[in-house]
């Protein structure tokens, strides 16, 4: 018998295991984001208003976001709105966290953001609290204890700010857990960042005066459009296509390594493994081992898996 073309016939790689290589590739993506924040000379403030502002504006070049948009009700594009504020200050708590300590200590802080979220999300969606989630909080204490220790006193500020970003995360996250299903996800994204945007506008306007804001240079630029598009729509549009494949268990667990690739790239790209000590990591390992237990000890099977992408950085 003829052996087949050897390019041809069905795809050797089934379309969970490309769904699972895709999703990882995501959150290198959103590893990078630590890493792009410390790269950029803004401040943090400039940074996360240029961001949300070209997000915004690639949003709305698709007539399917104009379409729900005017379609969407007013009290709902509030609620959309408010959140979007929350996402803004979370934002702007990260990158500030990144340029007070390093990229390493703020992607360590937002690995918090699970725990935060189990707390705060049986007071916002009005499921019962479990036992469980205030041990994983508990388990998380030595291990801030041991980051903060093991960085420069120079650097604890930003550990707080990171740890305070975390709290903001876990906060949105559970506010649109609660508004899930309630508008297409691009759409929702693009109403978020956008008030997100004006509520930046209107805080730089008042508190710097209109001169405070800030044309970047070509090399910011460049970075600001790989940060927008590269690691903030990319990974969001190939999350959305992969997700129906993949349970939200398997998607939690994946999403919750953000953290390690953001620590892998600084020490590889920026040289931070030279600025923090052994009991930093000791921390950073605590810290995780605690966020990754979780899901091992609460499954929902039944969630979808679209919801446990809320507390990624760049999902938003």
């Amino acid at each position: 018998m003829r052996r087949p073309f050897p390019f041809s016939g069905p795809d050797p790689m089934s379309a969970t295991t490309r769904a699972h290589w895709q999703l990882h590739f995501c959150v290198l993506l959103w590893g990078f984001t630590a890493i792009l924040g410390k790269l950029i000379t803004l401040s943090a403030l400039q940074l996360v208003w240029w961001r949300m502002l070209i997000v915004v504006l690639a949003l709305l070049l698709l007539p399917k976001v104009w379409r729900e948009l005017r379609a969407m009700p007013a009290r709902r594009m509030a609620a959309y709105a408010g959140i979007g504020v929350l996402v803004a200050l979370h934002w702007l708590t990260f990158y500030s966290a990144v340029k007070l300590a390093n990229a390493s200590v703020a992607a360590t802080c937002i690995a918090l953001a699970p725990v935060f979220l189990a707390i705060v999300e049986p007071l916002v969606v009005g499921r019962r609290f479990e036992p469980r989630e205030l041990l994983l909080g508990i388990a998380v204490v030595p291990g801030v204890a041991l980051v903060a220790g093991g960085v420069p006193a120079g650097m604890r500020l930003g550990v707080w700010v990171g740890v305070l970003s975390a709290v903001l995360c876990a906060a949105f996250g559970a506010f649109n857990k609660r508004m899930a299903d309630r508008g297409g996800a691009l759409t929702v994204t693009c109403l978020e960042l956008g008030a997100g945007t004006l509520f930046l506008t209107l805080v730089t306007a008042v508190w710097h005066g209109q001169g405070s804001f800030v044309v970047p240079g070509v090399r910011d630029t460049a970075l600001l459009l790989v940060l927008a598009l590269a690691c903030t729509l990319l990974p969001f549009a190939l999350a959305l296509a992969v997700l129906r494949k993949l349970t939200a268990y398997t998607v939690q667990l994946t999403t919750n390594l953000e953290p390690v690739y953001a620590i892998v790239l600084a020490a590889v790209l920026l040289g931070e493994q030279h600025q923090l000590d052994a009991w930093f990591y000791a921390g950073v390992v605590v810290i995780l081992g605690a966020v990754f237990v979780h899901p091992l000890l609460v499954r929902q099977p039944d969630k979808p898996a679209e919801a446990v992408l809320g507390t990624a950085e760049s999902k938003q």
